[in-house]
C-alpha cells in the first residue's frame, strides 16, 4: 500500500469514526453516567467487534449480506432491536435516577460494559457494509492481501477507539454541567430517544 493511499484511507476513516452514530452515543451515555475511564471498556468492546467484522468481511460475509435479502433483513431487525432496547433502558434509568436522587448511577460490571460495546458493533449492519465497501478501495491487488487487510483493520480500530475516547472525555467533562436531577434526567431521556430513532432508522437501511 502506498503512502498517499494510506493517508487517504486514514482521512476517510477519521470522517467515519467521528461522525455521530450509535457507538458515539454509547460513549457519551456511559461517560456521563460512569466516567471516561469505565467508558474505555465499552469502547474496547466496540473495536473488538470491528475486528470481528473486518475478519468476517475478509471471508465474504459482506458480500453474502448484500446478496441475501433475508439475511440482511434479519440482521437489521437484530440491530434495530438492540438500539431500541438501549434507548428504552436509558428512559428507565432516567426514572430510577429521578427516584434515587441526582448523581446516582446503577452499578455496571466491567464485563457488562465491554459486552455492550461488542454487541453494538456486531449488530450494526451499517458497520459491516462500511468495512466491506471501504477496505477494498485501498487494497493494492498486486500485493499480498492479508498483510494489507491487517494494517487497514488495526488502523481503523485505533482511529475508532481514539474517536470514542475523545467523545467519552468530552461527555465526562460536560457531566459537571448537569447540576440538577432534572437536567440529568433530560439528558438520559434525550440520548435514549436518539437510540430509539436510530434503531427505527436502521430498518430503512438498504443493502445496496
Amino acid at each position: 500500500m502506498t503512502s498517499p493511499l494510506f493517508m487517504l484511507f486514514c482521512a476517510s476513516s477519521l470522517f467515519a469514526v467521528f461522525t455521530p452514530g450509535p457507538t458515539v452515543m454509547l460513549a457519551l451515555q456511559n461517560s456521563t453516567q460512569y466516567g471516561w475511564r469505565r467508558t474505555t471498556l465499552s469502547s474496547l468492546g466496540n473495536v473488538s467487534g470491528l475486528l470481528l467484522l473486518s475478519t468476517a468481511s475478509a471471508i465474504g460475509l459482506g458480500a453474502l449480506l448484500r446478496s441475501s435479502a433475508v439475511l440482511f433483513f434479519g440482521l437489521k431487525l437484530i440491530g434495530a432491536g438492540y438500539l431500541i432496547y438501549l434507548g428504552v433502558r436509558q428512559w428507565l434509568s432516567a426514572s430510577v435516577a429521578a427516584d434515587c436522587g441526582h448523581g446516582s448511577a446503577q452499578h455496571r460490571s466491567r464485563a457488562s460494559l465491554y459486552r455492550e460495546g461488542l454487541l453494538l458493533a456486531l449488530t450494526n449492519p451499517k458497520a459491516i457494509l462500511f468495512i466491506t465497501a471501504l477496505f477494498p478501495q485501498f487494497i493494492v491487488h498486486d500485493l499480498p492481501l492479508w498483510p494489507q487487510f491487517v494494517v487497514l483493520t488495526l488502523t481503523f480500530m485505533g482511529l475508532s477507539f481514539s474517536a470514542l475516547m475523545t467523545y467519552a472525555v468530552a461527555g465526562h467533562l460536560a457531566r459537571g454541567g448537569f447540576i440538577s436531577a432534572l437536567q440529568s434526567r433530560a439528558f438520559r431521556r434525550g440520548s435514549g430517544s436518539l437510540f430509539i430513532v436510530m434503531g427505527v432508522g436502521l430498518l430503512g437501511l438498504k443493502s445496496r
